[in-house]
């Protein structure tokens, strides 16, 4: 026997937070869209409410000013690799091991042609908006500096790498990776990297990190 359907008593949240998220996503579309070919100045949210066909009000809603909606396109830009991160510094491995799989993957994922467009935005509006310049900083360097300072504290604190500062040597090793084929994309002296490239990076990154804090 076939038992009666209970009556719904409310709207499935499951639901809700699904159209909630597919409009919130439209709209980091847009803006990501507006922010890379117009630059922060140029972008308004009056501009981003008339792109997407509806009003500023429900724009507003979700993101109650630019900088929060930059910051979005930001943290949604880096989500994926935060992520990765978290498999990638494995404390398990030998510590020149996980510092090549980090800087080989950071340098995957900073090469791409979006992360390279969001940089150089950030760098060319920070003068006239520091905002910019501020939110990237802490949005996307910051968490990478910050999770990999994490693991480099438990390997110091077992004496796998020459005690120290783990933040300011997270910041070294990030600024070895982006000194070569990142920074040549940067001023466009070149226009595109190879795997081989970025090993070549990473391997040199990593050697040049561990004689400083190799045990």
């Amino acid at each position: 026997m076939q038992l009666p359907k209970l009556p719904r008593l409310c709207p499935s949240p499951t639901r809700r937070e699904a159209r909630r998220q597919s409009r919130r996503e439209a709209m980091l579309d847009v803006a990501e869209r507006s922010f890379l070919h117009q630059g922060y100045a140029a972008t308004t949210m009056s501009g981003i409410a008339a792109d997407l066909g509806g009003s500023k009000g429900t724009l507003w809603s979700y993101f109650p000013a630019k900088d929060v909606l930059f910051a979005a396109v930001l943290d949604r830009a880096t989500e994926a690799f935060q992520q990765q991160l978290t498999l990638i510094l494995n404390p398990q491995d030998s510590v020149e091991t996980t510092l090549l799989r980090f800087a080989r993957g950071f340098l995957q994922r900073v090469t791409l042609p979006d992360a390279l467009a969001l940089y150089r935005l950030a760098l060319s509006e920070a003068n006239r908006f520091p905002e910019t310049g501020r939110l990237f900083d802490e949005r996307v360097s910051g968490r990478t500096r910050a999770t990999l300072a994490g693991y480099l504290a438990q390997v110091m604190a077992r004496g796998q790498l020459r005690r120290d500062d783990a933040l300011l040597a997270a910041q070294q090793l990030v600024g070895l990776c982006l000194s070569g084929c990142h920074q040549s994309l940067m001023l466009r002296l070149i226009e595109q990297v190879d795997s081989e490239k970025i090993e070549a990076d990473a391997t040199h990154a990593v050697a040049m990190f561990m004689r400083a804090y190799g045990p």
